[in-house]
């Protein structure tokens, strides 16, 4: 089993909590926050259905977020830690926003865009490539989204 680091388990921890808000909501539970300098500057739960937003993934709201917070489009320097491997439009925002570094707990075998299905968060043809690393509180991750998936069957 690999070993974690705690920073990266912390803040995984935090997105495993913002996930049970969407769950709650009603939402596929995914949830994530963006890091700067060890500090959350922006955090988020699906809620698509809930805003009639196709673009509400929880990657896009912490993204979002942090912008505000920070007062700029280019989150240099920041990680972002989210439950589900990000879609390709969350890993597209990642790359545009500048995110140094993404950590996601759970794999997404259909839609993965961070090395599953597509890797957009390091491809060549991109002006930025996005540092990852995957399987952090993996199984606790995995098991909500099934859970979900089935209860909802």
């Amino acid at each position: 089993m690999q070993a974690f680091d705690p920073t990266d388990i912390h803040f995984m921890t935090r997105a495993i909590e913002l996930a049970r808000e969407a769950e709650r909501a009603g939402e596929v539970p995914v949830g994530a926050v963006v890091v700067k300098d060890s500090v959350i500057v922006g955090e988020g739960w699906n809620r698509p259905i809930g805003t009639n937003d196709p673009t509400a993934h929880a990657e896009i709201v912490a993204l979002r977020a942090a912008a505000q917070t920070l007062g700029t489009y280019r989150l240099l320097d920041t990680t972002l830690y989210v439950t589900l491997e990000p879609c390709p439009m969350c890993a597209g925002a990642m790359v545009h926003a500048r995110v140094k570094r993404l950590v996601f707990a759970a794999t997404d075998p259909r839609a993965g865009a961070a090395g599953s299905v597509f890797n957009i968060v390091q491809h060549e043809a991109l002006n930025h490539r996005v540092v990852c690393e995957s399987g952090v509180l993996q199984e606790e991750c995995s098991r909500m989204l099934r859970e979900f998936f089935l209860a909802r069957r």
